[in-house]
């Protein structure tokens, strides 16, 4: 299986054994028979005081289906960098809790350290202390919905594979076959017109014409996710009203929100269909750009898919995504099955190359960073630039940044030529979350720790902080 393994290290992960046990509704007497140990020992591994071994996770593999990358992702709280990250509030300041008490408490409460993360989470987002939500914040509530799907549909993916199949019996242009079954399946002719025609739209669907329209500046693959997105709207809405249905939005626009993601999931799904997508990747070692051409699609097409390669049986590598601007802020993040901090956060260390993309338009910077807790990943970015290319005279880009851990990245194109095992880039989840005290481009002192000045001297960093 893609992707699978620990990485060797020392795994401590009762949680999720409990979890997958109770799930399928055995004791521990009899998983502990299924996986050849004594029931003391699945006791002792389940209350943190025993690592998960190789031989058991390969056990779990093979006779629960059991993607092993489980084992870290779905620690408490998403694990002892996440809950640090929330002990950084300021309203915790005085307590002084350091990363052993963390780990301490993880290993020790982790369904207490959970409950404590869902409810800082629920305040934090907005939601009221009573527990209903409020409506003030659409994109967190999406962006919620995605991940506890780690952005995988099952559903969506299986119905736009089989299309795609039978599309590709009767040709060999995807654009064309979707553009003819739009016309004659569903009496929707396709028009690409003029930009002045035009001029702040590039996808209409105008039903008194019954055209779907398109702007001229739309690439080719854009074209064509355009054209599978309106079939999207119309084929697969059984499948997307349920998913909708399902996470029962408080706002009207986070359900609109979700339906469009789930629309473009479902086109990006037909233009990179399942098997033969997860089939490239392997045997290119995950090469974006040479992916992109090989299925017809854009770097950031390609970036997203690569986010959603959960499927049970057939996963491929937990890749994470993120699309930036110049000013650091982010309009797209997918963390899919990796739990990568780095997307999840708000705040983003300048000394990630994610933000030097845009130093070298179209050309992928590839890096080893390594966080705080240890956790090393390779990053690629690279620069896109969107279909409208300026706003008042001044040019558009984005920088999309792709990572996965670095234990899951031998063989893959983008790190030939790294050690894996040498340095790495020091890197933090933004100067508010990061504690590295020697880091010359901090620009501001951790949350809750106090800023300290001392004027007989100055340091290779202008800021320091009390702790450090």
């Amino acid at each position: 299986m893609a992707g699978a393994g620990t990485g060797g290290r020392k795994l401590l992960a009762g949680h999720a054994l409990r979890r997958l046990r109770r799930a399928q509704g055995l004791s521990q007497v009899q998983i502990a028979e299924m996986l050849e140990v004594s029931t003391s020992y699945v006791n002792l591994i389940e209350r943190n005081q025993r690592p998960v071994s190789a031989a058991i996770v390969m056990r779990l593999v093979e006779r629960f289906d059991f993607d092993p990358r489980a084992l870290a992702a779905d620690a408490p709280g998403g694990g002892a960098a996440a809950m640090r990250r929330r002990l950084a509030d300021p309203m915790f300041a005085d307590l002084e809790i350091d990363r052993n008490e963390v780990e301490e408490w993880l290993a020790a409460a982790p369904g207490g350290a959970a409950a404590f993360a869902r409810v800082f989470d629920r305040l934090d987002s907005g939601g009221s202390e009573g527990g209903a939500p409020v409506a003030d914040d659409p994109f967190g509530e999406v962006r919620r919905a995605i991940g506890r799907w780690r952005n995988h549909f099952a559903d969506l993916d299986a119905s736009a594979e089989a299309l795609a199949d039978e599309l590709r019996l009767g040709a060999g242009d995807l654009y064309g076959a979707v553009a003819e079954r739009l016309r004659v399946r569903h009496s929707l002719s396709i028009r690409v017109l003029p930009v002045d025609v035009l001029p702040d739209v590039l996808r209409r669907l105008d039903l008194h014409a019954r055209q779907l329209q398109l702007s001229e500046l739309l690439a080719p693959s854009a074209r064509t996710f355009a054209a599978a997105f309106q079939l999207a709207q119309i084929e697969a809405r059984a499948e997307i009203d349920a998913l909708v249905r399902g996470e029962a939005f408080v706002a009207r626009a986070a359900e609109r929100l979700f339906r469009r993601h789930l629309a473009g999931y479902w086109a990006a799904a037909l233009m990179m269909p399942y098997a033969r997508f997860l089939r490239g990747c392997e045997a290119t070692g995950y090469d974006v750009e040479l992916l992109g051409r090989r299925f017809g699609a854009g770097f950031e097409q390609v970036a997203h898919r690569l986010t959603t390669l959960s499927r049970v049986g057939a996963r491929g590598l937990p890749f994470f995504m993120i699309r930036v601007d110049r000013a650091g802020q982010s309009s797209k993040r997918y963390p899919g099955a990796s739990g990568a901090a780095l997307v999840e956060v708000e705040g983003r260390c300048p000394l990630w190359r994610l933000h030097h993309a845009f130093d070298r338009p179209g050309e992928i910077a590839t890096q080893l960073v390594e966080l705080e807790d240890g956790a090393r990943f390779v990053t690629m970015a690279r620069t896109v630039t969107p279909q409208v290319r300026r706003v008042g005279g001044v040019p558009v880009a984005f920088a999309v940044g792709l990572g996965v851990a670095a234990e899951f990245a031998r063989g893959l194109a983008a790190a030939r030529g790294l050690d894996l095992g040498g340095s790495a880039t020091p890197i933090g989840l933004g100067c508010r979350a990061c504690l590295r005290a020697d880091c010359p481009q901090r620009s501001a002192p951790p949350a809750g720790r106090a800023l300290t000045v001392n004027e007989r001297e100055r340091r290779v960093t202008a800021l320091t902080f009390a702790g450090d």
